[in-house]
């Protein structure tokens, strides 16, 4: 009790992966360095799942600005570990340790959160994964900001089968007007964006009792996407409890056709 209440957030977050049992490493991306958290050996020739997590704790009481945007919860890694596919975890520019290292700066974990450098390099890091982990195609799994990001990496990873945000931040410059919050003028913003390719699969789920990412938000953008699929959860928050439904979201995930060069058709179920 006494290490847990001193030591920082990026070691609470990998003691909690470690005893999941994920294999820690950190991989450079085109200016940063990114902490990987992996499920065994995450071998595919199918597809290979990325957990994309939220934006953390960007600010203090909405006041400050944070020297560490490390997530100070895990939901990310609860939802992975539910998942029966090879998976990993990527995590973000300046994230799990990495805030003091150059070039980062709060700007970075602030305005310029989803800003085309982190797009960049969580793109160059998947394309070496990609590579390395042999998989046939990916989806990205990605959690409020984290939805953000895997909405803006899919123009520019063809490798890219289907997209699923779960309590995704898809308008940002709406989101920030309805809080009254300072514009994020160095982000990009998925609802500014053209729809994706319709041979990408996409799946976003929301909370109706979600106040940081009310429904209304995010329903006129899905609506612009094709071959996407949009489902509200009465009950939910943005926390709570997509623990109890991610079974049933993997198995739909699943019953999307997949056909890789070299490899069987992944059987619809």
């Amino acid at each position: 009790m006494v290490f847990a209440a001193c030591s920082s957030p990026e070691q609470r977050f990998a003691t909690a992966a470690e005893e999941l049992g994920y294999q820690y490493s950190i991989v450079e991306g085109t200016e940063f360095l990114h902490v990987i958290f992996k499920k065994g050996e995450a071998k595919s020739h199918l597809d290979l799942h990325i957990y994309l997590d939220g934006d953390g704790s960007p600010w203090l009481g909405n006041r400050w600005i944070a020297t560490n945007p490390t997530p100070r919860n895990t939901l990310a890694l609860d939802l992975m570990n539910l998942d029966p596919s090879p998976a990993l975890y990527l995590g973000r520019p300046c994230y799990h340790g990495q805030s003091e290292e150059q070039p980062c700066s709060p700007s970075l974990w602030t305005d310029e959160r989803y800003s085309k450098r982190v797009v960049i390099s969580l793109a160059s890091v998947l394309k070496t994964l990609f590579g390395q982990l042999e998989a046939c195609r990916l989806v990205l799994i990605g959690y409020s900001g984290g939805g953000t990001l895997a909405m803006l990496l899919a123009e520019h990873l063809p490798q890219i089968h289907g997209i699923v945000t779960i309590a995704g931040n898809l308008a940002v410059g709406a989101w920030t007007q309805y809080h009254r919050y300072t514009p994020l003028i160095g982000s990009l913003d998925p609802a500014l964006r053209p729809p994706l390719n319709p041979d990408i699969f996409q799946l976003h789920m929301v909370g109706a009792k979600d106040w940081n990412i009310p429904v209304e938000l995010t329903r006129p953008i899905i609506r612009r996407q094709q071959n996407a699929e949009f489902l509200v959860y009465d009950d939910f928050s943005h926390r709570c409890c997509w623990e109890e439904v991610w079974p049933s979201v993997l198995k739909k995930i699943d019953r999307y056709p997949i056909s890789c060069p070299g490899s069987i058709t992944k059987p619809v179920s």
